[in-house]
């Protein structure tokens, strides 16, 4: 029978291997249990770990357009609250004008609402969300409106210069006080319209694309999802709110030109009205519809998780026992390390 010696020095250099074994097996496990996925998914998915990794891509991409579409409605959500601002606002210059029409009101108040309403409709036009501007179409960089009221508008100085062409004078010139209801009609018609209905819009007025924001809502559908300030029911409420502004700021223009000016802007407010309700209603459908992706994403986001649960999920229960386990066995070695390091010969002796 062949004798077989141990020294200290082997012994303990086997505890400190098997120490290290378990420190690594206890981050693993420290892993698993913060996590309660598998720390190493190649390794205990084999095979299979192609198919996790492409589900979990495909559960990334749809978590990415669910947060997407949350910024979307968003976006929507503020649109759809200025626009009924302005539609509030356009109501109320509305009853103004028909008091108005029926010479109850005096210039002064028809005036400054005039005025109340476009300084409104560039406050709220310019609205931000999320350092955006909502109503600039692909522009969002891009105020779509400045101040027709502010020094060097370019739009106040078009109107005076297509009034000046057209009458031969200005509107504060005593000239003015001879302006038929006929020549007003026919200014507000010829000169005025195509400022605000036509290309005098965007040159002078807007600088908001007419190109809307394209937002992918689902894997496989896209959708228009903003408004912008060249909507037909804005450039008619400007229209009027002008109109109003610069016929009542004139201290010359006689009554007759005056009343035509707000009957004229009368129609135009009605008709802006309705383009903005058609508007909003629009909004709602696209609004709906993101809302209705988002459920959609979810579900999928809710199968997609299930199921790389199921193939990387691991029991909590059986993760905190093995870290349990990891600990007492690890500081059993260090105990064990300690009493063989204190064994010598000369104790022995």
């Amino acid at each position: 029978m062949k004798a077989s010696f141990v020294s200290t020095a082997a012994v303990s250099q086997s505890l400190r291997y098997q120490l290290m074994r378990m420190q690594s097996e206890l981050v693993s496990a420290n892993k698993e249990s913060q996590s309660m996925t598998v720390a190493d998914r190649g390794l205990a998915l084999g095979v299979r770990t192609s198919q996790s990794i492409s589900l979990t891509r495909d559960m990334q991409r749809v978590n990415g357009l669910i947060d997407q579409n949350a910024l979307v409605s968003s976006r929507l959500t503020s649109s759809q609250n200025a626009l009924k601002q302005i539609e509030e606002r356009a109501q109320s210059f509305l009853s103004t004008l028909s008091v108005g029409m029926s010479g109850q009101a005096t210039q002064g108040v028809t005036l400054a609402d005039a005025k109340g309403t476009l300084d409104a409709l560039t406050s709220i036009l310019n609205t931000t969300v999320n350092g955006e501007h909502i109503f600039s179409g692909i522009n969002t960089d891009v105020k779509p409106l400045t101040s027709y009221t502010a020094t060097g508008s370019p739009a106040k100085a078009a109107f005076g210069a297509s009034f000046q062409t057209f009458f031969g004078f200005s509107q504060t010139d005593p000239a003015a006080a001879g302006i038929t209801s006929a020549q007003m009609d026919s200014f507000l018609t010829t000169a005025v319209e195509p400022q605000f209905l036509g290309a005098g819009w965007q040159t002078n007025w807007s600088d908001a694309s007419d190109d809307l924001i394209t937002s992918r809502i689902t894997l496989n559908e896209t959708l228009d999802t903003s408004v912008n300030a060249n909507s037909s029911g804005i450039r008619k409420l400007a229209m009027a709110a002008t109109a109003i502004y610069e016929a009542m700021s004139s201290p010359t223009m006689n009554a007759a030109a005056k009343t035509t000016a707000i009957e004229r802007a009368h129609t135009m407010v009605a008709e802006a009205i309705a383009d903005l309700a058609k508007v909003q209603s629009e909004t709602g459908i696209i609004q709906q519809r993101v809302s209705k992706a988002s459920e959609r994403l979810q579900a999928q986001a809710d199968v997609f998780e299930r199921t790389i649960g199921k193939m990387e999920g691991i029991d909590p229960y059986e993760a905190s026992t093995r870290v349990t386990s990891l600990i007492e066995q690890i500081e059993m070695s260090y105990a064990l390390t300690a009493r063989l390091q204190k064994l010598s010969l000369s104790k022995f002796l």
